[in-house]
């Protein structure tokens, strides 16, 4: 294969891969498409790029060649700023001057002083630092991210970002000069644009994927949490409960469950409106969660009730756990724009025993001592007999 003919074969995979990508574009959520557009614009330099050096015969190299490396050189920078898209970070002007640099590089040693090798290195050169900028974006989600598509991209910017590493010590150790890169007596002219069409067409998939996969984690959260609040859901507190149940009946596991109940909270609607008891639900439920974190599993049960987990607690600590979370809420009002809200809640605490067939039996105690809480003045903690 000559290198013509690996360049025309690169920039038809190249623009089918980004049509597939437009075409899936519509079937994205919205805070993917951003990215997507990034990916498929920078798919689309890569093509033209790679059309400008097909036909660098036909015109003034001092124009095509800086032309065409700088989108190329762009195409790459657009991945690097898809994923950092992607994973939620801010633009930076930054991002820029390697494509800067790297055009003025080889507008130089197309226009002024012509070198191809010169060439040669300071795009590989530049490619090399926008694959490992791109690579460690990668690298850096991974924190929170271990979806396997996310590793093999970023193993597929090392690939090709090593072999522009090779191509550096190729060109400067190589006696044997091209004439120019469609020279077909250099394997590397062959090897280059076949490498480098990885990313648009492996690439795309792997980042297709990574979408899909965000997609379906986004679904399973969406499914298991509260909408409003963020906590787990009644379902999901169901699931946990009757695991942590289980093991209560077949070994030593200890388990009590908490009911939380705000007080009052009507008054709050109908006084300061919807909105307002929303973000009162919210405030409650961030420091239900901050005091459970540690100690179990909570979730909203609907309306203005909470449930909270507590494994491995005896009677005296599920109630000084209970008691900590009702002191908790009793001093950090709520604050709001115009005003600042007092809120108390009132909690039922029951331990499970053996006895205990299903999650609802030990919730109806839970519920039962919650009642006598409301009944003794609110504001309070109540062990269930």
């Amino acid at each position: 294969m000559d290198p013509l003919t690996a360049l025309l074969l690169a920039v038809l995979m190249m623009l089918l891969n980004g049509g597939v990508l437009g075409l899936m574009h519509r079937d994205l959520p919205a805070s993917l498409r951003p990215s997507a557009t990034s990916w498929r614009i920078a798919t689309l330099l890569q093509a033209g790029g790679c059309v400008l050096l097909a036909v660098q015969r036909q015109l003034p190299l001092a124009l095509v060649l800086p032309l065409a490396n700088g989108m190329l050189i762009l195409g790459i920078t657009g991945y690097w700023r898809a994923l950092r898209q992607f994973y939620g970070y801010a633009d930076s002007p930054w991002l820029l001057l390697p494509t800067l640099v790297g055009t003025l590089g080889i507008f130089w040693f197309a226009a002024v002083t012509p070198d191809l090798g010169a060439r040669v290195i300071v795009a590989s050169a530049t490619w090399c630092v926008l694959l490992i900028g791109a690579a460690l974006t990668l690298r850096q989600a991974g924190l929170g991210d271990q979806a396997m598509s996310r590793r093999v991209l970023a193993w597929i910017f090392g690939v090709v970002a090593l072999f522009m590493v090779v191509r550096i010590l190729q060109t400067a150790l190589s006696d044997q000069q091209s004439q120019h890169l469609l020279d077909n007596r250099n394997w590397m002219n062959v090897a280059t644009p076949i490498v480098a069409a990885i990313m648009p067409v492996i690439g795309t998939t792997a980042f297709l994927l990574m979408c899909s996969q965000r997609i379906t984690r986004q679904w399973e959260v969406a499914a298991s949490t509260d909408y409003l609040t963020g906590l787990a859901n009644r379902r999901t507190l169901t699931t946990a409960g009757e695991i942590r149940l289980e093991a209560v009946r077949t070994t030593s596991a200890r388990l009590a469950v908490a009911v939380i109940d705000i007080d009052h909270f009507k008054a709050i609607n109908d006084r300061h409106g919807h909105d307002i008891g929303d973000e009162a639900l919210k405030h409650v439920a961030a420091l239900i969660d901050r005091a459970c974190r540690d100690r179990g599993q909570c979730g909203r049960q609907g309306g203005e009730e909470f449930v909270a987990l507590l494994d491995n607690v005896d009677a005296a600590a599920a109630s000084a756990t209970a008691e900590e979370l009702r002191a908790s809420v009793q001093t950090a009002p709520f604050q709001f724009v115009g005003g600042e809200l007092p809120i108390t809640i009132s909690i039922g605490v029951a331990l499970a025993h053996s006895g205990d067939r299903r999650l609802d039996d030990l919730l109806r105690r839970a519920d039962q001592a919650l009642y006598r809480a409301k009944a003794g003045g609110r504001n309070r903690v109540e062990l269930a007999a």
